[in-house]
């Protein structure tokens, strides 16, 4: 999940944000917590094209 669409439960505010302590507790655990986290799913999307892009690519100089 990412964090962008979060709301806190605090400040009412996007954790995204960081109004207040609560926010950037939050903010930086799951950004700790998890490495895909801060990244966009069209980000997520691309990373998953190349990556089905080599395993091609890695399957077509075998044969």
């Amino acid at each position: 999940m990412t964090y962008d669409r979060l709301v806190c439960a605090n400040c009412a505010a996007p954790v995204a944000e960081g109004r207040c302590p609560v926010c950037r507790a939050n903010r930086e655990r799951l950004q700790h917590e998890n490495f895909f986290a801060g990244l966009n799913p069209m980000a997520l999307v691309a990373l998953l094209a190349v990556l089905v892009a080599a395993v091609a690519l890695l399957a077509h100089q075998t044969v």
